[in-house]
């Protein structure tokens, strides 16, 4: 099944079979400066607790989540699902504990079968107490899952658990990914993970390793972000012993810098998303408030929007004047009108 949008100067097909997207504007080597018809990729939070690995609470949530917290209900996720305009394609959930909210699977069911708009359900989980049970179910419902590598031997537990089911009857996984913090203090484990990705039966058919930059904020604020040298160091050994590797967007421009020089460069530029908040994607909180990016919740004179309360989302959010601020912003961070180039305005990544 195929998603298209068409218009003189924005167009997509998203495959939902393959997870494929492919954007172009006015002709295919044209690239959008923003989706004119609201988000293509939606960052929801649905649950705020997290109990951590073993009781152990992880050193560098940017949220500082803990076991007290709250859940998006249900029916409040249908009335926020059926504000947002049909040109979403996925919406990437955030979620700690993967039995802390009791609504999760309905409201992946409903992602994947509904008459208003179908979006591909994916999802990040901390790898603690993934059962065969909770394993079937992101199988059946997800395109893909990300297990956060906060301790080893229960992340790659669950990866295994995950893979062995992709491709089975009955089941949608696509892919299965490693999230991996980059930060001066993981510099070693971030090694240790592309090492075990050779030598790890467990990590044969993991999709990628996917590499997170440190945001100084929440319990991360004790961290340090890696210098790119340090940063070029990881990707060069990846690329050298062909590791499956992907970074966030607010990594692009950091990963585009280390490989300038690989022949293969201008190729992995046309793959490379540099951050695309309030261009091409949006973040919702768990109370339904709306950010340009979740790292940007709670952060001093950053604008938000109350989903739950608005009565047209592309004419009271996309393009509410705060927000067409935030965009010029972004926009002028990239460098010779590169696009590709895009720069966290807030943050020093």
């Amino acid at each position: 099944m195929i998603k298209r949008v068409r218009s003189r100067i924005y167009n997509y097909d998203f495959n939902f079979n393959t997870g494929l997207f492919i954007r172009w504007g006015r002709s295919l080597r044209d690239d959008p400066l923003f989706s004119p018809f609201g988000p293509e990729i939606l960052d929801l939070e649905i649950s705020t607790i997290c109990s951590g690995i073993n009781g152990k609470l992880c050193p560098w949530c940017y949220k500082s989540n803990t076991h007290n917290g709250e859940n998006m209900s249900f029916e409040t996720f249908k009335i926020i699902f059926h504000k947002l305009p049909k040109n979403l394609t996925q919406i990437a959930f955030g979620i700690g504990d993967i039995d802390s909210n009791p609504d999760l699977f309905k409201i992946l069911n409903y992602c994947q079968n509904n008459s208003y708009n179908r979006v591909i359900p994916n999802i990040t989980v901390n790898g603690w107490n993934i059962t065969d049970k909770y394993a079937d179910k992101l199988a059946k419902y997800c395109g893909a899952v990300a297990v956060s590598n906060y301790d080893k031997d229960i992340c790659y537990n669950a990866v295994q658990k995950l893979i062995n089911r992709i491709g089975k009857r009955g089941y949608f996984l696509k892919q299965v990914n490693i999230h991996q913090l980059t930060a001066l203090e993981t510099f070693e484990s971030c090694k240790e993970v592309i090492r075990d990705k050779i030598r790890v039966p467990r990590l044969k058919n993991l999709n990628a390793i996917i590499f997170l930059s440190i945001k100084n904020k929440g319990r991360g604020i004790r961290f340090h972000s890696l210098s790119e040298d340090k940063f070029k160091e990881i990707i060069e050994f990846s690329l050298n012993h062909n590791i499956p590797i992907g970074m966030d967007s607010c990594s692009a421009y950091k990963f585009l810098r280390s490989i300038k020089d690989h022949k293969n460069f201008q190729q992995f530029k046309t793959l490379v998303e540099p951050c695309e908040s309030g261009l091409f994607s949006l973040y919702i909180n768990v109370n339904g408030i709306s950010y340009f990016c979740s790292f940007l919740e709670g952060e001093p004179d950053i604008y938000s929007f109350n989903i739950l309360e608005c009565q047209n989302f592309l004419k009271d959010v996309w393009y509410h004047p705060k927000m067409i601020e935030w965009r010029k912003k972004l926009l002028h961070t990239s460098k010779s009108n590169d696009l590709n180039c895009r720069e966290c305005p807030h943050f020093k990544i």
